[in-house]
């Protein structure tokens, strides 16, 4: 595996001076955040970040993400000129050496959480999610910033989405996904780029709006879409292991040993309800997920991709971005680290 770290550019106080200094740390994980939704990437600003990563010895490993406008995933009559503009980006990127794409095809809202901030008995904290908190909230009162929202959205912006979406059900979503992956694909295998789809967060629908990449009869229908090793999955145990009916470690091997896992994060979270969960520190101990079987499942499908610590908690007095601290993700990923050599070590013997 290539152990990797999410980095949000040079306003990020997480910054490449010390990312680089995480034992075995080799990828970084970024994007482009100045260029609108549903724009094209110039090949000039892809170099331009991938050698600024270069400076530290490290290499730029997944672009995180490339976002999928609003107007393809509801299927408007505009969505043809913003998949132009998504295949001229994949071309762009692959011309620049970037292998691997993750993306996400969630209607309107990113990850959702009730609560950045939720103290745990350690006195850290984490990022959580109660049902019965986030079914009270309604988005269109204007009064609302979910954590997660990735694009701000004006009141009435965001009650034309959903008006919008009132025509779309799972189905439909099905087909709309469908035809952007049936056209961007082609140019992904051109391009020597694997797309990396990321599980929806949490894998349910919320605010009366479909999520369809859930679970593992949905990421069965979602490969067999397009039938290449281009068109990929992100295997996010946070996501997907945060309801009890998804078997992580058995999907990650199921899916590795058909070669459709092109990149994984690695998250744990403690589940409190069939559809409430808390963000925990790595150890398995901490929380639902058994990490050392992530690990046994990703050597038995000998997974070398990128894999990175996912959200950590906010420890030791450290402030900034929610979920994306320094000190307990460079604990993850050392511990996910020490797992995998000690796993390599143990099927020598």
């Amino acid at each position: 595996m290539e152990m990797t770290f999410r980095w949000y550019g040079k306003e990020d106080p997480v910054t490449l001076e010390k990312i680089r200094q995480i034992p075995g740390m080799k990828g970084i994980v970024s994007a482009i955040y100045d260029i609108p939704v549903g724009e094209a990437w110039p090949l000039d600003k892809i170099k331009e970040l991938k050698a600024e990563i270069a400076k530290h010895s490290l290499e730029l490993s997944v672009i995180e993400s490339v976002p999928v406008h609003e107007d393809i995933k509801i299927g408007l009559a505009t969505r043809d000129k913003y998949i132009e503009n998504y295949k001229t980006t994949i071309k762009n990127l692959g011309e620049a050496g970037i292998p691997v794409i993750c993306y996400n095809f969630m209607p309107i809202f990113d990850w959702t959480r009730s609560s950045l901030d939720y103290e745990l008995a350690d006195g850290s904290t984490a990022l959580i999610f109660e049902e019965d908190v986030v079914d009270k909230m309604d988005p269109l009162t204007g009064e609302l910033s979910l954590p997660g929202w990735d694009s701000s959205y004006e009141k009435a912006e965001l009650q034309t989405l959903f008006d919008h979406y009132k025509k779309v059900d799972h189905e439909k979503l099905w087909s709309n996904l469908e035809y952007f992956i049936k056209a961007i694909m082609p140019v992904a295998e051109a391009s020597g780029v694997k797309m990396a789809i990321h599980p929806d967060d949490p894998p349910f629908d919320i605010f009366g709006l479909p999520r369809i990449i859930t679970n593992k009869l949905n990421l069965e229908r979602f490969i067999k879409l397009y039938d290449s090793p281009n068109n990929g999955l992100t295997m996010c145990s946070g996501s997907l292991g945060a309801v009890p009916e998804n078997d992580f470690p058995e999907m990650l091997r199921y899916f590795g040993k058909k070669n459709r896992v092109n990149f994984i994060h690695a998250r744990n979270v403690k589940l409190s309800g069939t559809r409430s969960f808390q963000e925990s520190p790595h150890l398995s101990e901490t929380g639902s997920i058994d990490m050392y079987e992530v690990i046994r499942a990703m050597k038995d499908f000998n997974y070398t991709g990128p894999i990175r610590p996912d959200h950590g908690r906010m420890i030791w007095g450290e402030t900034g971005k929610p979920g994306y601290g320094l000190h307990d993700r460079a604990l993850g990923a050392t511990y996910l680290n020490g797992l995998w050599e000690a796993e390599n070590k143990r099927r020598k013997y």
